[in-house]
């Protein structure tokens, strides 16, 4: 067990990539605390986690866009486990939609959730990692963070923005024990695509789902995993993952 001894935070564990992660981790020992406004979905994870894993969990029920709520759950994970080693900043939304279609609202979610979100994680764990001199932060971009397509605009703008944070915290923390890296999943199988409401994107997806298969979150966790049990010495700073086109 790689992890053993080790406490990590799952943002956006509720479902898809970020409870695969958390599962993944636990296997390998760690102790989970797990982030997300759906409480229940979070409180059978962590009975899962505690009954047929190598790992436990304990549940913070948390919305990534408040300050607060991101301070206390780190507050949370330090009273029942001591520390903080590694935070996944999973959390995230992809409201595609096409730009003339003006919608204004999912825009600023996006912006919410996928940009404050990460700086509210970084800000509420940093200080302590700095003081112990380690820890590890992993933030979700995708591969839109890397590349735009019709209907991505906005999307794609909050992933890029967060590759450059993780970029540029990278860089600051060199020196320092703290290791940041960067995960760019590819299309993967999750609830994501279920919450966009444009239908000209909808259609347009309907039409590629043939060309391609999604991956799996598994597919994903793994590269966490991989990333968080290299040596100390030892800083993947990025790490894209893509289906194969068929």
């Amino acid at each position: 067990m790689k992890l053993d001894g080790k406490v990590a935070i799952v943002t956006g564990a509720s479902s898809g990539i970020g409870e695969a992660i958390a599962k993944q981790l636990a296997n390998e020992g760690a102790s989970l605390v797990l982030a997300a406004r759906r409480e229940e979905k979070l409180t059978d994870l962590a009975s899962f986690i505690t009954n047929q894993s190598n790992g436990k969990a304990i549940v913070v029920k948390t919305d990534v866009t408040k300050k607060e709520d991101m301070e206390q759950l780190v507050e949370q994970a330090k009273q029942e486990f001591g520390k903080v080693d590694i935070v996944v900043n999973n959390a995230g939304v992809m409201l595609l939609s096409f730009m003339k279609n003006d919608e204004v609202d999912q825009w600023s979610q996006m912006v919410d959730v996928n940009i404050k979100g990460v700086l509210y994680g970084i800000h509420a764990a940093l200080p302590d990692m700095l003081k112990q001199e380690s820890g590890h932060i992993i933030n979700v971009s995708s591969v839109a963070g890397h590349e735009v397509f019709a209907s991505s605009a906005v999307y794609s703008a909050t992933k890029y923005a967060v590759r450059a944070l993780s970029m540029g915290l990278e860089k600051e923390l060199s020196k320092t024990g703290v290791r940041v890296t960067n995960i760019s999943p590819g299309a993967v199988e999750t609830e994501l695509t279920h919450h966009i409401t444009d239908e000209e994107v909808l259609n347009m997806f309907k039409d590629r789902a043939s060309s391609m298969k999604a991956l799996q979150a598994d597919d994903i966790a793994r590269a966490v995993v991989y990333a968080v049990t290299q040596p100390d010495y030892v800083n993947v700073n990025e790490v894209v993952v893509r289906p194969m086109q068929q």
